[in-house]
């Protein structure tokens, strides 16, 4: 039965972690004329115990800050940027290489910088009276405040401050000022605690000039005109639902408004200039406004919702969300002469307005829950798409997306809720590519779970989810992974153990699985025989899996398998079958059988000769009449599907016959069935006539889905050769011509675009027929002609449709020709043409400017493919004027994309990267420096990132790394994120933060400045901020850390195994043990031999409790108290031998001493082992490290006491920030064991000393950790000693007796029975007699030994193995011999390679006293 679920609220947050903004304030004055905004905000605080607030503060001049009236102060620390020549800065920097690792650093150290308060204000005054706190006891949002609440330090923080040329979360343009929902950039226009875990009520008030409305999150509550001379106007809003500062927006203009039709609630707004457009757009829109209300059974959460349109060269993105309200790029509108414009507008708006149930009303609890609140919004996306758009869009759309994150999951970025993969990528997880990659594997998640659980149970989940958020008692309105987990489990029935498996493997790994399928038909029984091998995207062999994964998750390999069944179905004569069979865990290649209904009809014709067939069916099938629809006679299939209804995110590659592709083709009703079958059959290296006829059947139907209708126009071109005699060109005129063109007079008609769906696949067919292509790779002359004669005779007039996108299409087209001897002769033609409607459409502009872009496209790439016939630079001076400031925003980029094409082609991408700067730095608008950045960024991956290509000059790199640094990336995210995307492509690495190390930062000069600059007043206090720098740091068991863990440490190179060792070298912070323990040095070999005084370092004592010292977290996120990195440190672990008997666990209770003597040829460096071994942890992952084989030498001759070390069998665990590094070793010993002493007393330590070694030569190794376990020789658990464990051993054994006692009740008669019994009776007998000899001469020896030897004292180490402390001191000996000729005794195997070394370890016992 499950656990009751805890309430959520602000009590959970712990004491003292930080002040918690109650409510706040924003009032401001705005004037437009001057740039200038200057007012006050007003936070009511819980001030923690410190008595310092920090808030978040950028490009503001702060004026001066009250506390409860009074004033107070404070220090502001605004972001700085260095002046630093970058030639000393970036002096590093040689290769893209070394650049991409310095962009690296300084972006994840621009993000960190931004995560500091750098506002601290004082608020060390006393706390508020009993009285006072009286008078606050209910919260703006009707909550009442608990007790530990009101015993909280609250205060009322005034800041008062302005805003002057704001360039970044604030915009001026024109007479219109708006803001954007970049992240962390809401404290630029005013201050507060920029963090999504902070949420309040918000009051708003904006005076403004009086012909202008400002448009803000929240409810109007009033508007107030002042009596100033000229008047001004203010606006009252109020926002009554808590939400962080980024979803604060504000928009001031001269709009037109427009109120809903069918709510009044809602409101929409744009410029004049607008107004006809805006009234065709939003026409659609109280359609999805209640279609979201009807499905979640309730009202719009807010009491309000605006949409502002603004102009394209303002707009930051094509949207930006805010509570209440939501602020678009006017590009999105279209009047009613638009038809292409239509769908995509459509989905943006009901996106937007999803967001605000899921994003703004209800948020992540955590980061690494964002993709939850994303995904739903999408989700109700893809609803409203299948109701309005219908079916067919709708899961077409959900196909294409599936395919595309399939192909770009193969790393931890796209893992949805990682906490490391979260806290590594800052929140840089919203921009670009991967961004897109995150929304669409989300949406394709949660309809797997929907799937799983049926329609009305998802619904009622969604339900569930936001009449809790409607609750009046809540004070969050937060949701987790973990919470929707528990719904799905309560409310959706699934099963745990599905949901136990689902939710690892879907939401916190990455990756999809690859299924390769094929299927033989076994003719006498009557069934399909699978064979499938599955597979995975993700790239296993990752040196950051390591880090980002947790420890429960981090051996799981890429292709372990996925949770449930997938179903086939088989589509036979007799009907469909659907055979869920398929298991997506388990191995990796698998067989099904499935049964076919459908029976076989009698044989009619002459059996053929024996040959195989294309379905795979038996050799001694029936021939295969022509006008059969199946692929044999012997076979009653017609084809096949796996996972027909998308159940699984997954890549699927099946084989079936060319006739069974043709029969899904032109049968399967559903749009993915005809998209998989037009793919194959496109990709088949022989094509048949058959092939051709069925794609042209498929294109002239006018029932059949548009969009897949274009992809057959496109797979008839690309099946257009000389072999098929021009077939698919010949199709695809020919079905153009039956539409569009006159019989009578042989040329097109006059446009016609009334039916949508005809004029979608129509003007596809032009550009499907520029892509034929001839032997030599030219295009045919008859398709020149044809593009030539539609652009010349397009007629648009009665047409009450705009042609504009037609003609677009029509001319892009043109660029996709390839020009050989023969079509040459048009091109003249063709240019005339092109700038004939160049001029036009600058006589009078075409909607968005799309005919000016689509000529400049056009010639550009005429230009590149005609390079040999006539200059570039003419092209140059052709393109170049329509990069006027002037012209309109779209039109000036696609001429800036056009002339760095041009310049990469001619010049190289060194002189693209330095165009590509010079216009960067000239374009005005922030949408704009983004689309130039993607593109740049796409001729980098075009040039291909290699150091040994090495064609990128320093100085272009230089000029990069100080642009990322710069002030125009601080105020554009996603300039910056490109700009970074670009460096990383340059250096051959992933487009993303995940996986970056973060050691690699070298200290910068000025940052030493920067850091030195904020020790006035606060210095002392905001510890919780910047940690003081001189107090001793504490490991996690509270002991203090040894000044020797501040030692420089050295880490060998990374081994061939895929696993990276970050250069500890370059991190320029002292490191420390978690334990206490010093960090050793690692020395040539792999192993740790630091150099320490002639007295050795104290070891700190273990606990007085006798608790097992906790070992250091594997998860990247763990964060040491003392502020530091830590060092690799190494680790040995031991493990029993499993040739030890069940007679020596259980009694012998010793510490034998090793006998025999050690070789001296053997004596080398020798080093002191201590070891701190938790009695309670079984470790049982072992991976090497190096893919040498080393030897596993005995440390002396007695074949009853041995211990090997395998260095080869260790494992290397990273940690994260603390960089731990650590080196499992195996022992195996027979003879050597520790049992707890009941007396409480502390056993003497037994020392060892190697007296033939030179002092200096000695090095002490450090090992945090032995675990006492018995391993097989694979490495898996079979053992342990605990007592705990061993306990739990008995329980099982008693059961399975009494269970066996019963199950032979009835054989006590049976005479052969109970002489069984009696003999197992007298093995064990005997059995113990011999043991208990062994034993007893054991100890003998022991005994003896232990009288005659004396050793001198180097090192002592405590082994915890219980709550009391038992002592034992391990010596070693590690002699570098490279000789694999040295063997030993009492060795158990022998098989290292010659030049591996050899360690020896030499252990020397003590008995312990028995209680």
């Amino acid at each position: 039965m499950a656990k009751p679920r805890k309430p959520k609220n602000e009590d959970s947050k712990p004491e003292n972690s930080g002040a918690v903004v109650r409510h706040q304030k924003l009032c401001l004055s705005i004037d437009i004329d001057k740039r200038r905004i200057y007012g006050y905000t007003e936070l009511e605080l819980a001030v923690p115990d410190i008595g310092i607030v920090g808030l978040h503060a950028e490009n503001l001049g702060i004026e001066s800050v009250l506390v409860d009236g009074d004033p107070t102060e404070f220090e502001y620390y605004p972001h700085s940027y260095q002046n630093v020549e970058s030639g000393s800065r970036w002096s590093s920097v040689t290769t893209p290489s070394s650049a991409a690792d310095a962009a690296g650093s300084a972006y994840v150290s621009a993000l960190e910088r931004e995560l500091v308060p750098n506002l601290l204000i004082n608020c060390c005054k006393a706390f508020k009276t009993g009285s006072e706190l009286q008078e606050l006891p209910v919260l703006e949002n009707g909550v009442q405040q608990s007790s530990g609440e009101a015993n909280q330090n609250v205060r009322l923080v005034r800041v008062n401050y302005w805003v002057d040329k704001a360039e970044t979360g604030i915009h001026f343009d024109g007479n219109v000022l708006h803001t954007d929902n970049q992240i962390r950039r809401a404290r630029c226009w005013f201050p507060c605690i920029d963090d999504i875990s902070q949420r309040c009520c918000y009051d708003l008030e904006f005076t403004v000039a009086q012909n202008l409305t400002a448009v803000s999150s929240g409810s109007l509550l009033y508007q107030v005109l002042s009596k100033d001379d000229p008047p001004r106007k203010t606006y009252v809003y109020r926002l009554d639902i808590p939400v962080s500062a980024r979803w604060i927006s504000l928009a001031v203009g001269p709009f037109e408004i427009l109120p809903d039709h069918q709510f009044s609630v809602i409101s929409h707004m744009c410029l004049i200039s607008n107004f006809s457009k805006l009234r065709n757009t939003v026409d659609f829109f109280h359609s999805a406004y209640s279609f979201y209300k009807d499905y979640l059974s309730t009202n719009f959460p807010f009491g309000s919702y605006k949409q502002i349109f603004i102009e394209p060269e303002m707009a930051v993105s094509s949207i930006s969300l805010g509570a209440s309200m939501s602020i678009f790029s006017s590009h999105i509108l279209f009047d009613e002469k638009i038809i292409d414009q239509t769908i995509d507008t459509r989905i943006k708006l009901a996106y937007a307005l999803a967001r605000q149930w899921f994003g703004a009303y209800i948020t992540p609890e955590a980061p690494s829950d964002e993709w939850l609140l994303d995904g739903l919004a999408g989700f109700m996306t893809d609803l409203f798409i299948k109701r309005y758009l219908g079916n067919n869009e709708a899961r077409y759309r959900r196909y294409k997306a599936n395919c595309a994150v399939c192909k770009a999951d193969n790393s931890g970025a796209t893992a949805l809720s990682s906490v490391a993969a979260s806290r590594d990528l800052h929140g840089t997880q919203c921009i670009g590519l991967y961004s897109k990659i995150r929304s669409w594997k989300s949406v394709a998640v949660l309809q797997m779970l929907e799937k799983q659980m049926g329609p009305e149970s998802f619904r009622k989940i969604l339900q569930t989810i936001v009449a809790r958020a409607q609750d009046k008692t809540r004070i969050l309105r937060s949701l987790s992974t973990k919470e929707f987990r528990h719904l799905a489990n309560k409310v959706g029935n699934l099963e745990r153990p599905f949901l136990k498996e689902f939710f690892p493997r879907w939401v916190e790994l990455c990756g999809c699985p690859v299924l390769r399928m094929g299927f033989s038909y076994n003719k006498r029984k009557n069934m399909v025989e699978f064979a499938v091998l599955r597979g995975c995207t993700a790239i296993s062999d990752s040196s950051t899996s390591s880090i980002n994964c947790k420890p429960e998750s981090e051996n799981r390999d890429g292709d372990v398998g996925w949770p449930g069944m997938m179903s086939i179905r088989v589509y036979e004569l007799d009907g469909t079958f659907d055979h869920p069979v398929l298991p997506m865990a388990g191995e990796n290649c698998q067989l099904v059988e499935i049964q076919c209904h459908s029976k076989l009809a009698a044989r009619r014709f002459q059996k053929s000769k024996k040959g195989s067939k294309p379905d795979g069916s038996d050799d001694n099938g029936d021939s295969i009449p022509a006008f059969d629809i199946r692929s044999s006679m012997e076979s009653p299939l017609l084809w096949m599907r796996a996972d027909p209804e998308m159940e699984y995110l997954a890549e699927i590659h099946f084989n079936q016959p060319v006739q069974m592709w043709i029969n899904q083709l032109e049968k399967d009703k559903d749009v993915i069935a005809q998209a998989q079958a037009i793919a194959m059959l496109e990709a088949l290296p022989q094509l048949s006539f058959s092939v051709v006829n069925a794609l042209n059947n498929f294109l002239i139907d006018s029932k059949a889905f548009w969009r897949v209708r274009i992809e057959a126009a496109f797979a008839l071109a690309n099946t257009a050769s000389e072999e098929t005699d021009w077939a698919g060109l010949l199709h695809l005129v020919k079905f153009y011509k039956s539409r569009r063109f006159d019989a009578d007079i042989g040329l097109p008609k006059p446009n016609d675009f009334h039916d949508f769906s005809e004029y979608f696949v129509l003007e596809a067919i032009p550009h499907a027929i520029a892509m034929v292509r001839a032997a030599d790779k030219k295009s045919p002359r008859e398709a020149v002609e044809f593009v030539l004669q539609l652009l010349k005779y397009n007629d648009n007039n009665g047409n009450p449709y705009s042609d504009v996108f037609w003609l677009a299409a029509l001319i892009q087209s043109v660029g996709e020709l390839e020009f050989g001897q023969q079509s040459i002769l048009f091109l003249s033609s063709l240019l005339k043409r092109i700038d004939r409607l160049l001029q036009f459409d600058r006589l009078m502009p075409s909607y968005n400017g799309i005919l000016t872009i689509s000529c400049i496209r056009t010639l550009t790439q005429i230009a590149l493919k005609l390079s040999g016939f006539f200059s570039l630079e003419r092209v140059f001076e052709l393109v170049k004027p329509f990069r006027d400031m002037k012209a309109l925003w779209q039109v000036r980029i696609e001429a800036s994309r056009a002339l760095l094409d041009l310049e990469f082609h001619c010049r190289g991408i060194d002189a693209a990267l330095s165009l590509f700067l010079k216009y960067l730095e000239e374009e005005p608008s922030l949408r704009g420096q983004v689309k130039l950045s993607v593109h740049a960024m796409r001729l980098c991956q075009l040039r291909g990132g290699s150091d040994t290509n090495d064609d990128v000059k320093n100085q272009t790199l230089v000029a990069l790394l100080c642009l990322l640094e710069g002030r125009k990336a601080f105020n554009n995210i996603s300039l910056r994120h490109h700009l970074f995307c670009i460096l990383q492509v340059l250096g051959g690495r992933p487009l993303t933060l995940y996986g970056v190390p973060r050691d690699h930062r070298p200290l910068h000069i000025g940052d030493v400045e920067v850091c030195n600059e904020q020790k006035n007043i606060f210095s002392a206090f905001v510890s919780e901020i910047k940690p003081p720098p001189n107090v001793p740091s504490l490991s996690h068991d509270g002991l203090i850390v040894p000044e020797a863990c501040k030692d420089s440490l050295t880490v060998p190179e990374a081994s061939k195994d895929g696993f990276a060792v970050p250069d500890a070298s370059m991190d320029g912070f002292a490191a420390q043990s978690r334990d206490g323990l010093a960090v050793p040095e690692v020395s040539k070999d792999g192993l740790a031999v630091p150099e320490v005084t002639q007295e050795g370092l104290p070891i700190p004592e273990p606990p007085k409790d006798g608790l097992p010292v906790p070992e250091p977290s594997k998860e990247a996120d763990t964060i040491s108290t003392s502020h530091e990195r830590k060092k690799p440190v190494v680790k040995i672990r031991v493990r029993r031998s499993t040739t030890t008997s069940r007679a020596e666990e259980a009694e012998n209770q010793t510490v034998e001493r090793s006998h025999g003597g050690f070789y001296d040829a053997d004596r080398g460096a020798s080093s002191s082992v201590s070891v701190d071994a938790p009695p309670h942890r079984n470790f049982t992952e072992t991976v090497s490290i190096s893919n040498h084989n080393l030897d596993e030498v005995n440390s002396c001759h007695d074949r009853g006491s041995r211990l090997t070390a395998s260095i080869g069998s260790a494992k290397l665990a990273s940690d994260g920030d603390e960089f731990g590094r650590e080196l499992q070793c195996t022992a195996e010993s027979s003879k050597v064991y520790a049992q707890p002493q009941h007396d409480g007393r502390p056993s003497s330590s037994s020392f060892f000393q190697d007296n033939n070694v030179d002092i200096d030569a000695q090095k002490f190794v450090s090992l945090q950790t032995l675990s006492d376990s018995r391993h097989d020789l694979n490495g898996r658990l079979v053992d342990n000693l605990n007592p705990l464990h061993g306990k739990d051993k008995e329980k099982k054994k008693d059961k399975e007796k009494k269970r066996n006692r019963e199950n032979h009740k009835g054989h006590r008669d049976n005479p052969e029975y109970l002489e069984r019994k009696r003999l197992k009776k007298e093995k064990k007998r005997k059995e113990k007699e011999i043991s208990k000899l062994l034993n007893e001469e054991a100890k003998t020896s022991s005994m003896e030994t232990a009288s005659k030897k004396e050793e001198a004292v180097v090192k002592s180490a405590t082994v915890v193995l219980q709550p009391k402390p038992v002592e034992l001191s391990v010596g070693s000996k590690l002699p570098l011999t490279t000789s694999g000729s040295d063997s030993k005794p009492g060795a158990s195997e022998n098989t290292s390679s010659p030049a591996a070394p050899k360690f020896r370890f030499k252990i020397k016992n003590r008995t312990l006293n028995k209680s």
